[in-house]
């Protein structure tokens, strides 16, 4: 955007979570943020949060006013979460998200979407994974995110909405505090979180499914059309942190066969 171009404002859903309340912090600067959660007490310090219930759509319809991009980060996000919790959240929430934003009018919606939509190529060790190949949850969340990335496509090929997924990978401050080396080469670093949000909130192209993991040489999950198509460019990789050290495993190192659990 140029100085002169309006400001956006964009709604983070579930800015009280880890991803979320990373953003609420980092994109403060560049945009107009509308903070969402379910409880005031733990809005960020000197924040104010719009509460709403994802299953209620009038709640949630209600967070849309004037809001030009919603980065929807809020639901279920546990591998082991029950379909209880996911049918709550990330069904019925990522629904009301997406028609909320189609009636008030939003340009674009960025929905968290997660490896684990493709998960079990992991758990059977079947690398490398495109975005393009058939999705394979891993578990009920990642089934549940495999809805979302479907209703995503149903809204913008039905309603011209914008629909930005992105497969987040492991988002953690310290990646060396993980033992298996899958969670480290899906690290994506706080840093590389904020560059590739930004990048889908202002990228051109209209709905896509995107990799988000930083830069990390282990990787088996393409990032080519994240580079090519949101304009990210990763710049942090878990081999660069000091203590870090790379065991080269041809073909990459096993994965438990009880994946995702514990994760």
């Amino acid at each position: 955007m140029t100085d002169s171009t309006p400001t956006r404002r964009v709604l983070i859903t579930g800015a009280t979570g880890g991803v979320g309340s990373h953003l609420a912090t980092t994109l403060a600067d560049r945009y107009d943020l509308v903070l969402h959660g379910r409880r005031p007490e733990d809005a960020p310090e000197g924040a104010t949060l719009k509460i709403a219930e994802l299953d209620e759509y009038a709640q949630v319809l209600a967070l849309m006013d004037g809001v030009d991009t919603v980065v929807h980060m809020a639901g279920a996000a546990s591998p082991e979460s029950s379909w209880e919790a996911v049918l709550e959240a990330n069904l019925i929430g990522v629904r009301n998200v997406l028609e909320a934003a189609r009636e008030a009018g939003v340009r674009r919606v960025v929905l968290a979407s997660s490896n684990h939509a493709m998960g079990m190529y992991d758990r059977h060790e079947e690398w490398p994974v495109y975005p393009h190949q058939l999705p394979r949850g891993d578990s009920l969340y990642g089934v549940s995110k495999i809805f979302g990335e479907t209703l995503g496509r149903f809204y913008h090929d039905e309603h011209d909405l914008d629909v930005i997924n992105l497969r987040i990978g492991w988002f953690a401050e310290d990646p060396l505090a993980a033992e298996e080396d899958i969670l480290r080469a899906m690290w994506l670093s706080p840093s590389d979180c904020t560059r590739v949000v930004e990048c889908a909130i202002e990228a051109e192209v209209r709905f896509g499914l995107f990799y988000a993991i930083s830069d990390n040489p282990n990787r088996r999950w393409s990032l080519t059309n994240t580079q090519l198509e949101l304009g990210y460019r990763p710049q942090d990789s878990w081999t660069a942190l000091p203590g870090a050290t790379e065991h080269v495993v041809e073909g990459g190192a096993d994965v438990r066969d009880d994946w995702p659990r514990g994760s």
